[in-house]
């Protein structure tokens, strides 16, 4: 018996103990612009197809909580300070920077291409233009090129943000976002941070996986998906070939874009756009 027990002290002293579920951190999340809404008041930036990381003054996460696997020159000159911002590469490759910081140990070469975009500072007591002057000092202090700050405009009427609007989207943007420029920094969604895109979109929970048909015999033909209010439709368009072949999993978060909403209240014409919280 003795014996046994000194066994077990063994085994119990080298096995690692399971550490806590992650929460998600407190992120400030956008509501979709009015029609018509006046700039003057706003910072507007680009919205990026990037991945959004948070970084909490020691290590880098998606917004779900998970630990980002960054090689350790990435965030080696990052500040002990809360950061928020998006993995980036460059318009039209969401595909390429999510493949990179999905994997589960980091590839230094596929990083090097990477930007870290700061575009808020959590919890700081600032308003919004106060926080713009800090994270380009921020920037400046890492001297490194994989931190940046996403630019920030101040435009004068609605004639300016149209313009800039359909700029950004002709060249291969997703839209722009705008931040009131008195506004404080807020865990939650907030009419101090807004999105404007030439798309509505949304995000669901996929609940089933439906085989194809015909070309896509084999492969995902749509996903069932929940919004959040209960309903059920069909995401059927927008993959790859690559996301048909493995397809996003039963209950994860994925977001999608749409033209409006039915007279049933379901969005009209989905596209599935990407998997909202990396796993």
């Amino acid at each position: 018996m003795t014996r046994f027990f000194a066994v077990l002290l063994c085994v119990l002293t080298v096995m690692p103990l399971a550490s806590p579920a992650q929460e998600p951190p407190a992120l400030m999340l956008a509501q979709r612009a009015p029609a018509g809404i006046d700039p003057a008041g706003y910072w507007v930036s680009e919205k990026l197809d990037g991945v959004r990381a948070c970084w909490d003054g020691a290590v880098l996460r998606f917004r779900s909580g998970r630990p980002i696997a960054v090689p350790d020159w990435f965030v080696a000159a990052l500040p002990a300070r809360p950061l928020d911002g998006e993995l980036w590469i460059g318009r039209g490759r969401f595909e390429q920077v999510s493949g990179v910081v999905r994997r589960e140990t980091a590839d230094d070469a596929a990083w090097r291409p990477v930007r870290y975009m700061l575009f808020d500072l959590p919890g700081d007591p600032d308003d919004f233009s106060r926080r713009v002057e800090r994270m380009v000092h921020i920037v400046d202090a890492a001297g490194v090129p994989w931190l940046q700050a996403v630019p920030q405009w101040r435009l004068a009427d609605r004639a300016a943000l149209k313009k800039t609007f359909d700029d950004v989207v002709a060249d291969g943007g997703e839209g722009l976002m705008l931040h009131r420029a008195d506004a404080h920094w807020v865990a939650g969604r907030s009419d101090a941070l807004l999105k404007l895109t030439p798309w509505l979109d949304a995000e669901a929970t996929v609940v089933g996986q439906v085989p194809g048909r015909g070309r896509h015999r084999g492969r995902l033909g749509a996903l069932q998906v929940r919004m959040p209010d209960g309903r059920q439709f069909r995401l059927g368009s927008g993959f790859s070939d690559a996301q048909r072949a493995s397809p996003p999993a039963i209950g994860s978060e994925v977001t999608y874009r749409y033209r409006e909403l039915t007279a049933q209240g379901l969005p009209r014409f989905p596209v599935f756009l990407r998997i909202r919280d990396l796993p």
